[in-house]
């Protein structure tokens, strides 16, 4: 193996460079871009609500186990052993960091992007430990998950941030005028329980192809298409929703679009920063970890300093993002006060 592809640098970006980019994809789909400190709070929350899936689990635990028949068991283990916990978790997350801009809540969006943010932290941090535990077929493993697992868990904080802007804004955002009751009840049960019976229909076919190695070949070939047209398909619905929320807020003059297309273009380096930054931590802690195990390799030890390079940079590109972000935006302000003084503006 070459050194470069021993380096935990490597893994670590493969792990969480897809999270980072389909963040800033739906960052892009927003007018007015939430405040970089609260996206990045979200992410943080939804890879550190990881800790508490042993909690969440812990109620369920003689459910799991009570089923003598393997389908029953695979059943009750991809509800409660999985998707459940998961979901709850990650629904947590996103409501912890909404209800901080639930007084002034002006853009729906801003939600949704909470939701995508949870569920790709869960999914960066989910990713990094799969791939340190199967160094070995990383490569593959780490395409594979890049393709539909992130995404998926990034679509199902998706789909909870935007039932949960939905069931606040009422009917707003579309919801049916004429059963406005039904419509706010079922948002807000969508908000759980839409992400739930999603995760859950993804798993089931995964978990049985996993445990019944000797299913009929055809049978596993029809539960591997079932489990990659939902986890397809419920990214393609994350995607209207994104569409249905943010076609209430497109920007409508040219002001708005040059503000726009400068904000997304300092959240494109927000993001490099803050992965960047995410990476080079990634490379120091596992390198220190494998010089403990192993203290003559001297070389892994020697390595450490190109990870606090990494997370200088990473540092100093989030600072002076950060600083332009808000000069740019300022301006952009400035002007569109300017225009709208303008004889003739509106």
């Amino acid at each position: 193996m070459y050194l470069i592809e021993a380096l935990p640098t490597v893994v670590g970006t493969a792990a969480i460079a897809p999270a980072l980019l389909l963040l800033w994809l739906v960052i892009a789909a927003e007018e007015r871009p939430g405040p970089p400190a609260q996206v990045w709070t979200a992410f943080l929350l939804g890879a550190a609500s990881i800790s508490l899936l042993g909690l969440a689990r812990a109620p369920f635990a003689k459910m799991i186990a009570a089923p003598d028949d393997p389908w029953a068991a695979l059943a009750m283990h991809s509800i409660f052993g999985v998707a459940l916990p998961e979901e709850a978790v990650k629904v947590l997350a996103i409501v912890l960091v909404s209800s901080t801009k639930r007084r002034t809540f002006a853009n729906p969006m801003d939600t949704v992007v909470y939701g995508a943010a949870v569920g790709l932290g869960f999914a960066a941090y989910e990713n990094l430990a799969y791939l340190v535990q199967h160094a070995d077929m990383w490569r593959s493993l780490a395409a594979l998950r890049s393709v539909l697992t992130v995404p998926f868990h990034g679509a199902l904080g998706i789909i909870a941030g935007a039932y949960l802007t939905i069931a606040r804004a009422g009917t707003a955002l579309g919801a049916n005028r004429h059963h406005r009751d039904w419509a706010r009840l079922s948002s807000r049960l969508l908000i759980f329980g839409g992400p739930l019976a999603l995760h859950t229909a993804f798993d089931f076919p995964l978990l049985t192809l996993q445990r019944m190695p000797d299913l009929d070949p055809t049978l596993r070939m029809w539960l591997g298409a079932a489990s990659l047209l939902i986890g397809f398909g419920s990214i393609a619905f994350a995607i209207r929703l994104v569409r249905r929320v943010a076609r209430h807020h497109a920007p409508r003059t040219d002001v708005a679009r040059e503000r726009l297309s400068q904000l997304r273009r300092m959240w494109a380096l927000l993001l490099a920063g803050g992965g960047i930054g995410f990476v080079g931590l990634a490379f120091v802690l596992t390198s220190i970890h494998h010089w403990l195990i192993n203290p003559e390799r001297n070389l892994t030890l020697a390595l450490i300093p190109i990870g606090f390079v990494s997370i200088l940079l990473g540092l100093a590109l989030l600072i002076v993002t950060s600083a332009i972000y808000i000069l740019g935006r300022n301006r952009i302000r400035t002007n569109a006060e300017g225009f709208s003084s303008a004889p003739g503006g509106t």
